[in-house]
């Protein structure tokens, strides 16, 4: 996630601009700018290979998954994070090609570090809850066979369905299924 704030406040229009431009990616989190860390070969792997079976899955469907180079807006939070998969249905994301960030997505996943982990559950998830068009989010942990599959239901309420090793992973906001040991292929040690 965030490894150095820097205090002064920083309007959205600035910091889009600076980040078209940057050698490394920063989140935005209401007028703070914050540098992000680099990742594990582990996490790299199982982030692909979930991004990968999702285009797959997804091609000619009118849905569009992003790794970790695309932001995600959360407007009314005043927050960019750079999710490491997601997916978008919407329109509103999908007819244009100009913006360097998606709004309205309905799969979000992170793919936990110890680092991380704490925020990605706790203030992260807050954050992402905030977006209407949110169906899924999904917490993959890299050190074992772990997903945490988190599911709005009719009521508003976010429901956990948890998989592990020997179970098939279904995300329902893209009628997505598979193994969960295809999401860590080639990890080595799990």
């Amino acid at each position: 996630m965030t490894v150095s704030p820097n205090y002064a406040y920083i309007s959205p229009e600035d910091y889009l601009e600076g980040e078209r431009v940057s050698p490394i990616k920063h989140e935005y989190i209401r007028g703070e700018v914050y540098a992000m860390a680099g990742a594990s070969k582990a996490h790299g792997i199982i982030a692909l290979n979930l991004a990968t079976r999702l285009r797959s899955h997804l091609r000619g469907r009118g849905c569009i998954p992003y790794m970790a180079d695309m932001k995600v807006q959360i407007e009314a939070a005043s927050i960019y994070y750079y999710p490491d998969v997601t997916v978008t249905c919407d329109e509103r994301d999908n007819s244009s090609s100009d913006e360097d960030f998606i709004r309205y997505p309905c799969l979000v996943v992170e793919v936990l570090s110890p680092k991380t982990a704490a925020f990605d559950r706790g203030d992260k998830f807050a954050d992402y809850r905030t977006i209407d068009t949110l169906e899924d989010y999904v917490l993959i942990n890299q050190e074992r066979m772990s997903v945490e599959y988190f599911r709005r239901n009719s009521e508003g309420l976010w429901v956990l369905h948890p998989y592990s090793q020997g179970e098939e992973v279904h995300l329902a906001s893209v009628d997505f299924h598979c193994p969960i040991e295809a999401l860590y292929e080639d990890v080595m040690g799990l």
